[in-house]
């Protein structure tokens, strides 16, 4: 079966692009709001920077993950416009309910729903834009789409630290959800669902395109595919890309969802501030880093493919010591200025490992491979990254607050444990110039070791995109020629 297939100019690819750029800046912002105005939540709502990590990440990525499988299969089938419409104008307005909770559990159960609305982005994102564009631009096309990340970020630190500052965090939460949907909307009226593999075909010389149909839905065939899939994805070069990126994101979202509440604990700096130095610190660097990482490597690679995972392996590695020393500085100017450096080289990293996992698969399989990816970065990083480094803080606190108690504290104050003591990590209006110190001093030495500890992944992640290195680039080869294969067939 054969149909005319419209041409899209480079111009409106691009603008394309941007617009799916622009629904994951919506959703990295939204995703992120928690960690910009967890503080604040965790003093009205007194909560444990254990229950701050699960809001953060894993009560969103457990359902993101799972409900990513679904959408993408949906995906596979289906108008993929339509179905980032729905995502977005579902998740936007989750984001803006979540001002409304009154208790943790109604918290948790907001952000699970915003969880499963936001796996709706990506998975279709991806495999629209690898129709839109041929193989050897994919990184690039995927850097800029990735770059909605850091804009997020830093959208998201800007606007909710200083709609926090002044109007609370409830009206925050408002600020940042309710936009993205008059943005859905310009979405739904303005791209264009292509062709399946429109960017593998000869359409330039007006030649009739092949239409790849959709197998009939069956349970057996559905799980086939996640089974093929997974195998592609299983490869040893690819497995250790999947690693790398997964170990690097575990650290990346770790660290980033208590750096704002390390600047207010360490340095004392008001919300609105927070938002601004967290923002430019640790969302520029990191834009410009995703933006220049596939342009990069998709240079590099018409030299050798195993550019595709030596960019992100040295970009990780510079990063990793830059990341720990900038959480050991005395002061908060110079914190800042360290953080602002290695995002540039880690997030570099994201563009090769998108393109890598979209170039493996057919044309049928790109929105499964990217939901499949995204389980582990939801599950494994995002789902365990903060929570991880929020336990890590409890700890820290605990041990650290009894070594105060030994120090003569409990003469003073009456007190048996941090948690206690600390409701919230600050002390009670009513304690004493000596409990309230104590708990300042505890949470923010705590902290600092939190985030240092989580950084140390960096290194490990590097390490496996160095072995994905070996191998990658005859991987690749033997992916483009089964695709080219199955492009001649239909």
């Amino acid at each position: 079966m054969h149909e005319r297939e419209t041409r899209y100019s480079a111009r409106y690819t691009r603008g394309v692009t941007l617009l799916l750029m622009a629904a994951y800046t919506f959703n990295s912002m939204d995703r992120s709001i928690v960690s910009i105005i967890g503080q604040a939540m965790k003093v009205d709502l007194k909560l444990t920077d254990t229950q701050l990590g699960l809001l953060g990440g894993s009560a969103f990525a457990v359902l993101y993950a799972l409900g990513g499988i679904p959408i993408a299969r949906l995906a596979e089938r289906f108008n993929r416009v339509n179905i980032i419409t729905l995502a977005l104008i579902c998740w936007s307005a989750l984001t803006a309910l979540l001002g409304a909770a009154a208790t943790f559990m109604q918290l948790l159960v907001i952000r699970v729903g915003i969880g499963i609305a936001e796996s709706g982005c990506s998975p279709p994102s991806h495999s629209l834009l690898s129709d839109y564009v041929p193989a050897e631009r994919r990184a690039s096309a995927l850097s800029i789409y990735s770059c909605g990340i850091s804009l997020g970020y830093i959208a998201g630190a800007v606007i909710g630290g200083y709609v926090a500052q002044h109007a609370g965090w409830r009206m925050a939460c408002a600020t940042v959800g309710l936009p993205g949907i008059a943005m859905a909307l310009v979405i739904r009226l303005v791209v264009r669902e292509p062709a399946r593999g429109y960017s593998e075909r000869a359409i330039g010389q007006g030649k009739p395109v092949a239409a790849v149909a959709a197998p009939p839905f069956a349970l057996r065939t559905e799980l086939g595919e996640l089974a093929a899939v997974a195998r592609l994805l299983l490869e040893w070069p690819v497995l250790n890309v999947v690693l790398g990126v997964t170990i690097g994101s575990f650290a990346a979202y770790g660290s980033y969802a208590f750096v704002p509440a390390y600047f207010s604990r360490a340095f004392a700096l008001d919300y609105a501030t927070i938002g601004l130095v967290s923002g430019f610190a640790g969302g520029v660097s990191v834009g410009i880093g995703i933006f220049a990482g596939g342009f990069i490597a998709d240079y590099l690679a018409t030299r050798s493919k195993r550019w595709y995972a030596l960019v992100p392996a040295i970009g990780t590695a510079i990063a990793a010591p830059f990341y720990v020393l900038a959480f050991l500085q005395p002061d908060w100017k110079s914190s800042a200025l360290i953080l602002s450096i290695p995002g540039f080289f880690h997030y570099a990293s994201l563009g090769p490992t998108f393109g890598i996992v979209q170039n493996v698969v057919d044309t049928r399989r790109r929105a499964t491979a990217t939901a499949l990816l995204f389980i582990c970065l939801s599950v494994l990083a995002l789902g365990g990254g903060p929570l991880f480094t929020g336990w890590l803080i409890d700890r820290f606190a605990a041990s650290e607050f009894r070594a105060l108690l030994g120090q003569g504290l409990a003469a003073v104050e009456r007190v048996d444990s941090f948690r206690t003591a600390c409701p919230g990590g600050e002390a009670p209006a009513s304690a004493g110039a000596a409990l309230r110190s104590a708990c300042t001093a505890a949470l923010t030495h705590a902290t600092r070791q939190g985030l240092v500890t989580t950084c140390l992944f960096y290194a490990w992640s590097a390490f496996h995109y160095l072995l994905a290195a070996f191998g990658i680039g005859r991987t690749l080869d033997a992916a483009a020629a089964r695709n080219a294969a199955l492009a001649a067939r239909r």
